[in-house]
């Protein structure tokens, strides 16, 4: 199970290798070994890099099963 590490949700689908979508909080981000980006999905569609200026940090729950 995944969690969204914006909003720690569960409302996430797969769109690509390694790629996830929040339905929740509406971002895109993806999980490479220990790595993890953080994009906003923006009205025509295009990826911007996500940048949380409240938190600073981003929690990220994957579990294999």
């Amino acid at each position: 199970m995944t969690t969204c590490p914006v909003c720690g949700r569960h409302g996430i689908g797969k769109v690509g290798a390694d790629q996830y979508y929040c339905w929740d909080c509406c971002v895109e981000f993806m999980v490479r070994n220990q790595d993890v980006k953080i994009f906003n999905v923006e009205a025509d569609g295009t990826l911007t890099l996500y940048e949380n200026l409240l938190q600073g940090t981003v929690n990220l729950e994957v579990q294999k099963g």
